[in-house]
């Protein structure tokens, strides 16, 4: 009778997740992720971030600072975890401008 091992490849990395926080009554965007590693160096657009959590980690930085460190209009931020980028979506209209309107008219065809 013969035994077949099977063999398990390594799962790849989840894409970072982000969302909005509020935390010490300032809006933060919550960005998360996973490493192989717990001495992976984290950052974000090219900005080194200490992170909490060993293999799961995560790191709370100021709307205004992702701001300052993203492109106008930006939709998404580069995570890079030991070298290796993914791009993380921001949640919607996180960096857009929005304008006031005092009013909205809508005519049918």
């Amino acid at each position: 009778m013969a035994l077949a091992a099977a063999f398990v490849e390594p799962a790849a990395a989840a894409a970072p997740r982000t969302r909005l926080v509020e935390f010490r009554s300032e809006n933060c965007l919550l960005i998360s992720g996973d490493r192989d590693d717990i001495a992976s160096n984290v950052s974000i657009n090219g900005h080194p971030v200490r992170v909490e959590g060993r293999r799961n980690w995560r790191v709370r930085l100021p709307v205004r600072i992702v701001r300052s460190w993203s492109a106008p209009l930006a939709r998404t931020v580069t995570v890079a975890v030991d070298g290796a980028s993914h791009e993380a979506d921001l949640p919607i209209g996180l960096l857009g401008h929005s304008d006031d309107l005092a009013m909205l008219v809508v005519r049918a065809k």
